[in-house]
C-alpha cells in the first residue's frame, strides 16, 4: 500500500504468501473474449483462485465487533477462508450494483489504518483518498459491465501467493501487515469472460481488505 501524502485509506466506516504454484478454478470460458483486465502493479505471480462453488459454501456470521479496534496479529491471510469468500462476494454485488457501500466491509478499517499509518492525520487520509478512489473504481468497474451487468455471473478470485510481510518503517507505516498485489475477480458477462483487478490488498488479524482496487494511487 503505498500512500500519496503518508500512506493510504479514506471515509469513516469501523468496519482489509510466497512464490509459486496456484490452483485455479472458475467459471470464465477459454473461448469467450475478454471484456476487461486491467494492468496489475506488477508481474503476474501464481496465484490461489477461489471456485465458484466458495461462493455458495456456508460463510461465517457477522461480527458487529469492529476488527480494527483489536491488535494485529502475523495470520497470514488465506484466499480460501470463509470470511474472505464473503466479502469477495460483497465486492461483487458492489460492482454489479454500483453501489461501492455494499463492499465496504471488505475495506482496511479505518481503526486498523489509524494503528497502521504513521502520518500525521490517517483519518483524512482514509476519508479523502483511500475511500473517495475506492467509491470511484467501484463505479468504473461497473460501468465495464454494460448494460448486461445485471447478469453477469461471478466466476472466481485469484489471488497470487506472494505475499510479503511489511515491517514498520515501510510504507510510513509503525506497525506491519501482510500485502498482496494484483490479485482479480473473474466473471462472464454476456457470454463473455472478463475480469477487474484489485491491486493491493493487505492484512488485518489474519483476514484480507481491499486498501487499492483498480490502481496504487
Amino acid at each position: 500500500m503505498r500512500p500519496t501524502h503518508g500512506a493510504g485509506v479514506r471515509r469513516p466506516a469501523l468496519g482489509s504468501v510466497l512464490a509459486a504454484a496456484a490452483v485455479v478454478v472458475g467459471a470464465c470460458s477459454s473461448s469467450a473474449s475478454t471484456v476487461r483486465h486491467r494492468a496489475t502493479p506488477h508481474a503476474a505471480a501464481p496465484a490461489t483462485t477461489v471456485p465458484t462453488a466458495a461462493a455458495s459454501a456456508t460463510t461465517s456470521a457477522p461480527t458487529t465487533t469492529d476488527p480494527g479496534a483489536l491488535p494485529q496479529t502475523m495470520a497470514r491471510p488465506s484466499a480460501q477462508d470463509p470470511l474472505f469468500e464473503e466479502h469477495v462476494q460483497a465486492l461483487w454485488r458492489a460492482v454489479v450494483d454500483g453501489n461501492p457501500a455494499e463492499a465496504m466491509g471488505f475495506f482496511f478499517p479505518l481503526s486498523a489504518y489509524v494503528q497502521v499509518k504513521a502520518i500525521s492525520d490517517p483519518v483524512h487520509d482514509w476519508q479523502t483518498r483511500l475511500v473517495a478512489d475506492f467509491d470511484a473504481d467501484v463505479l468504473a468497474d461497473h460501468a465495464a459491465l454494460g448494460p448486461g451487468a445485471p447478469g453477469a455471473v461471478f466466476g472466481a478470485v485469484t489471488v497470487p501467493s506472494d505475499a510479503v510481510w511489511v515491517q514498520p518503517g515501510v510504507e510510513y507505516n509503525k506497525g506491519s501487515y501482510w500485502r498482496v498485489y494484483g490479485s482479480a475477480v473473474h466473471y462472464t458477462v454476456s457470454g463473455q469472460s472478463g475480469s477487474f483487478v484489485i491491486a493491493s490488498m493487505i492484512s488485518w488479524r489474519g483476514e484480507w481488505y481491499v486498501v487499492h482496487l483498480a490502481s496504487i494511487r
